[in-house]
């Protein structure tokens, strides 16, 4: 069995078809077409989405805590790998380096790109893996390779925001963002993407 090593990188999130409250993330291989649906919580889901966006919280979610607590104890994450996919769940270590060794710990893969997005490190995996899981999404030229964060969000998005400027969108932005409440501020996020574009 071929375990040559790819890198992935994050394609996208988007509410999942089939489980309520969870969600899709999407990883693509760098060097090809094949994609790699994995099903994630909520929680996970907003972590990610929210660095992918760029939005800024008044105070450190798990994930950014798990990033400052690193950096004060001198651990750096170099990699991510998803390493094992067992009965439709994806395994994931961190690699870590701590004063010249290094050290891998095991993680769930939502929790483990919500690191790498922090850490800002690569996510590799197995051809293997990406054999078993991997599907070629069709797509349109104009779409490109980018899957919007926000996809089912921001359809619904035109109704709630409509009679908004941007200028008006950015200062609801702002007060989401003070309120912590994540997913509005993701869908107007969306919205102003979509108006800027």
């Amino acid at each position: 069995m071929n375990n040559k090593k790819i890198k992935l990188n994050i394609l996208g999130l988007s509410y999942s078809q089939t489980q309520s409250g969870a969600y899709a993330l999407v990883l693509a291989e760098e060097e090809g077409e094949r994609r790699i649906p994995i099903i994630i919580g909520g929680v996970e889901a907003q972590s990610i989405a929210i660095k992918l966006e760029g939005l800024e919280p008044p105070r450190p979610l798990t994930h950014d805590l798990f990033l400052n607590f690193s950096k004060a104890f001198k651990v750096e994450i170099t990699e991510v790998i998803i390493y094992k996919l067992e009965e439709g769940i994806f395994y994931s270590e961190l690699v870590c380096i701590k004063d010249g060794e290094e050290i891998r710990i095991d993680s769930r893969t939502s929790d483990a790109v919500a690191l790498s997005l922090r850490f800002n490190c690569p996510i590799y995996t197995f051809d293997s893996i990406i054999e078993t899981a991997g599907i070629v999404l069709e797509e349109s030229k104009e779409s490109g390779t980018k899957v919007d964060v926000s996809e089912s969000a921001s359809s619904t998005s035109n109704d709630k925001y409509g009679n908004q400027s941007v200028d008006e969108l950015k200062k609801s932005l702002q007060e989401a963002i003070a309120k912590e409440d994540y997913e509005k501020a993701s869908e107007i996020s969306a919205e102003i993407k979509k108006r800027e574009e």
